[in-house]
């Protein structure tokens, strides 16, 4: 059995005023580079708490780069289906 491991990294950043946060997930594996970027804002009337932006930011970034894994797959499927019916 062969094992493979692909690493991830997880940027986040926030603003000055704890307002914003933006994680960006960096994915490279097999010489392919998948970058996702994504945001969570808080309410102004809520009170800043360690940690949910960062959760949440995160947690969108990495969701947006499994859906861009699973549509690189379908597209892989796809053209070699496509492969296989042209070649017979």
């Amino acid at each position: 059995m062969q094992t493979k491991q692909w690493d991830v990294q997880v940027f986040i950043e926030e603003d000055d005023n704890d307002d914003v946060t933006t994680a960006r997930a960096v994915l490279s594996h097999d010489g392919v580079r998948h970058e996702s970027v994504a945001h969570a804002r808080r309410n102004p009337s809520d009170q800043p708490v360690a940690g949910i932006g960062d959760e949440l930011a995160a947690g969108r970034a990495l969701s947006d780069l499994a859906a861009k894994l699973i549509e690189d797959g379908a597209q892989d499927v796809a053209r070699l289906a496509g492969a296989a019916r042209g070649a017979g």
